[in-house]
This record gives structure tokens, C-alpha cells and sequence, in this order.
């Protein structure tokens, strides 16, 4: 997942303006107690933080995997 797909898909889960109060202000212990946010600019792969903030967030395991990925060209 590239950081891009990681931003995408946490739009699509919270919407822009939770998601982006979700990515700052909600502390992860299994990152570290740091913010997606902090990790992903301490260098944590964007997957690893998806999956901590979805599991932090109580995201549904059906909506964790395959997110934020563009729909292929036709």
C-alpha cells in the first residue's frame, strides 16, 4: 500500500474531515503510541498503519483489505 492508497482509503472510511482528525489525533499502541501520522513520517509501511488505525477504529476485517486502490483503466 502506498501512502497515497492509505490517504484514499481512510477518506472513503471516515470522510475527509474525521479522517484527517482520525490520522492526528488517535494515539496507536501498536505503533508505537504515535499517530498514524507520526508513523507513516517515521517511516512504518502505509499498510502496517492501515491496519492498526482499523483495528484501533473498529473498522470491520471486510473493509480493512483492498481499499484505497484506483479502479483499473479499461
Amino acid at each position: 500500500m502506498r501512502v497515497s492508497e492509505f490517504e484514499r482509503a481512510v477518506v472513503d472510511e471516515f470522510g475527509a474531515a474525521y479522517g484527517a482528525s482520525v490520522t492526528k489525533d488517535v494515539v496507536i499502541g501498536a505503533l508505537g503510541d504515535r499517530t498514524a501520522r507520526e508513523a507513516l513520517a517515521a517511516g512504518v509501511d502505509a499498510r502496517e498503519v492501515w491496519l492498526a488505525l482499523c483495528a484501533a477504529m473498529d473498522v470491520p476485517p471486510e473493509r480493512r483489505y483492498g481499499v484505497g486502490r484506483l479502479d483499473p483503466r479499461k
